[in-house]
């Protein structure tokens, strides 16, 4: 109920006006001297807009066949860049060309080839933005991110962010003298996770990071196997043994959304799901066991002595399935 009150507050606030100090201003400074510096293009901001929207509203928000760009920030923290086909393919052809024709290209999928291509320009508009805000509350949330990896469908985007507000930054823009327009979108976190402008350390904080920074040498030098159980299963050893390649076996009780984070003696530390960062199969930890009483390796047990059977059941083996 509470995350309803708010979403309709933010609706209710008129958008911030064009020019505005803080992170708006800052984006469109950056966009800018990044389309210039980059490639010579001239790219101008004709509107902006910073609003507000829950994990549920940001996948509509993306246009048709949109670039999606994901970016990596502070704590671990996940962000979106959204480029229009029209820019995509504005940024592509003046790579290519040098120039841009007085039309624009029909609107295609976007490639990894083409999120490779606009990296540079991403990345220097996202440095551009944290360098304007070096003495700016805004910094807290919109500092820190950089180009991680491209996403070719917009479909995963909810199952690879938090569950959080984010801050939207859309902008209308205009390349070239063609005068060919687009849109960009920013979406950040709105819970600021960079470190604030202001923040003066004391010397006991001093002290602590110094701490700190030398326990994670010596930690960083141990070495820690974990294994990321998708699934389990049994079955005799017998039809273990009958294994051929390319059979396929169901795991009605696997899920990517459910894995198991073990040590290779099977003790499960956390629960995770699957994801991506920076191009390669990532976990992100959605529950961490807490520290428990281990039961005894070994309890004595009272066995009766039975009587000898002809045959026994063939033993049963357990199968698991790790990433």
């Amino acid at each position: 109920m509470t995350d309803v009150i708010r979403r309709k507050i933010d609706r209710a606030r008129q958008p911030l006006a064009d020019g505005a100090p803080g992170a708006d201003r800052g984006w469109r400074l950056a966009l800018a001297r990044a389309a210039r510096d980059a490639m010579g293009l001239d790219l101008c901001v004709q509107k902006l807009t910073v609003t507000r929207a829950s994990l549920a509203e940001v996948a509509e928000i993306a246009p048709d066949r949109s670039l999606v760009a994901l970016l990596d920030g502070p704590a671990a923290g996940i962000g979106v860049v959204l480029l229009s086909p029209s820019v995509t393919a504005a940024l592509i052809e003046m790579q290519a060309m040098g120039r841009l024709s007085t039309q624009a290209p029909p609107a295609r999928k976007p490639t990894r080839i083409d999120a490779a291509m606009v990296a540079g320009v991403i990345d220097r508009a996202l440095t551009g933005l944290e360098e304007s805000l070096m003495e700016e509350a805004d910094l807290i949330w919109a500092g820190g991110f950089r180009y991680g990896s491209f996403l070719d469908d917009i479909r995963p985007l909810p199952l690879l962010l938090e569950e959080e507000v984010y801050r939207v930054l859309s902008a209308e823009v205009t390349l070239g003298s063609a005068g060919r327009d687009g849109q960009i979108i920013l979406i950040l976190p709105a819970i600021g996770r960079a470190e604030s402008p202001m923040t003066e350390r004391d010397d006991a904080g001093e002290d602590a990071v110094h701490f700190s920074a030398a326990l994670g040498v010596q930690v960083l030098q141990a070495e820690c196997r974990l294994d990321a159980v998708i699934g389990r299963m049994r079955m005799p050893l017998g039809r273990i043994m009958a294994l051929q390649v390319g059979e396929v076996l169901d795991m009605p009780l696997a899920g990517l959304d459910m894995i198991s984070l073990e040590t290779p003696q099977g003790k499960r530390l956390a629960r995770a799901k699957l994801g991506q960062n920076r191009g390669m199969r990532a976990l992100k930890l959605t529950e961490v066991e807490t520290g428990r009483r281990q039961a005894p390796a070994s309890v004595p047990v009272s066995i009766p002595r039975l009587p000898p059977i002809a045959t026994a059941p063939e033993p049963e083996q357990e199968l698991r399935a790790t990433g």
